[in-house]
């Protein structure tokens, strides 16, 4: 007689029929399974299962042996009842958790189990992975940089984040060519993710609730396995370094993944830009000499905006020509320094590869 979760009636364990069963009953002095029916639109047979499980909850009373009719019980009296109940059969639940956790506390080994577990197989890491993800309730903190694992990318696409939760993630630049970390991308920003690219990455990780926290045994080998962190105080310090490497972060859409932007490039391919040498370039070209400055190479901007290599090239010259400029260290300072690529800071050092 289990309710589904989001149901109103899942608190009382009552499904949705039985639940407006009674619903109905209140209204009325009495009725029989015809008379249900016909009011809540469900046949006989289903009113009559209904009735007998409110009969058997003791929220509705049989009053004619003969002919049978229903009667719903005082609600206060008996809902309490039902109620009381089931706290009674949650405190009970919650006992045998206790005992559990207990024999498995023992026979894990040391003490210090709980606090980090060894996941020496991939698809014990995906699977975990999947598990934390999906209890997550507030946030996801995610560090990325290759080498990386398909399984676990599956993983990330068959869970996906609950409504509510925010993600940030950070990506290494030179790593964010790859297949699997481009699709991870395109998915979680797809989400509300917030993404931001970095030169460099200190460690692939990811923060759960700040309760959690996933890393590989050896950076250079995810097969190797992987730690789940549950140490308060180990999991707090990893969340700091995330936050200290979000910082100095540069920000990132994939928006024009989803042609978000207007058309780039006329007839044969020549970049779009306003006239005059003062005045702010395209969309496009903004889009690529942002990229461009985060770090990213041709072949990788050309496939996060999934345009042609030959594009950004044209892109990039006709900015270098129109600031004067004649190598990608130049061009990437004198746009940031015009206000060509928006609210990004810091540009310089993220050309330079801080």
């Amino acid at each position: 007689m289990d309710a589904p979760a989001d149901s109103p009636w899942s608190g009382a364990g009552l499904d949705p029929l039985t639940g407006h069963v009674l619903e109905h009953l209140v209204t009325v002095p009495s009725a029989d399974a015809d008379e249900v029916a016909a009011a809540v639109g469900v046949s006989t047979a289903e009113a009559a299962r209904a009735l007998r499980d409110l009969a058997d909850a003791s929220l509705a009373l049989r009053t004619d042996a003969a002919a049978p009719r229903w009667a719903a019980g005082p609600p206060r009296t008996s809902l309490s009842a039902l109620l009381a109940r089931r706290r009674a059969e949650l405190a009970r639940t919650e006992g045998l958790v206790e005992r559990l956790h207990e024999m498995y506390e023992t026979v894990s080994g040391p003490r210090s189990a709980h606090l980090v577990e060894l996941l020496e197989r991939e698809d014990e890491v995906s699977a975990r992975y999947a598990q934390l993800l999906k209890g997550c309730a507030t946030e996801v903190l995610h560090l990325a940089k290759p080498p990386y694992v398909t399984s676990f990318g599956a993983a990330a696409e068959a869970s996906g984040v609950a409504d509510g939760v925010r993600m940030r993630s950070v990506y290494e630049t030179e790593g964010f060519s790859d297949e699997v970390s481009l699709a991870t991308a395109v998915r979680g920003t797809g989400q509300g993710g917030e993404l931001r690219l970095a030169p460099r990455l200190p460690v692939k990780l990811v923060v759960f609730d700040r309760t959690a926290a996933l890393l590989p045994v050896r950076g250079d080998r995810p097969s190797a396995g992987s730690l789940v962190v549950h140490s308060p105080a180990l999991v707090e310090a990893l969340a700091d370094l995330f936050e200290s490497v979000w910082r100095d972060a540069e920000p990132m859409s994939l928006s024009s993944r989803t042609d978000a932007l207007p058309p780039a490039c006329g007839h044969h391919g020549t970049p779009l830009t306003d006239t005059g040498a003062t005045g702010s370039p395209d969309p496009r070209t903004r889009e690529i000499l942002h990229l461009m400055a985060a770090g990213m190479k041709d072949d990788t901007i050309a496939r996060v905006l999934k345009v042609s290599r030959r594009t950004v090239q044209k892109h990039v010259s006709d900015a270098g020509t129109r600031l004067g400029a004649r190598t990608r260290f130049q061009i990437a300072l004198l746009a940031a320094e015009r206000g060509w690529l928006g609210e990004s800071q810091g540009l310089g050092d993220a050309v330079v590869g801080r």
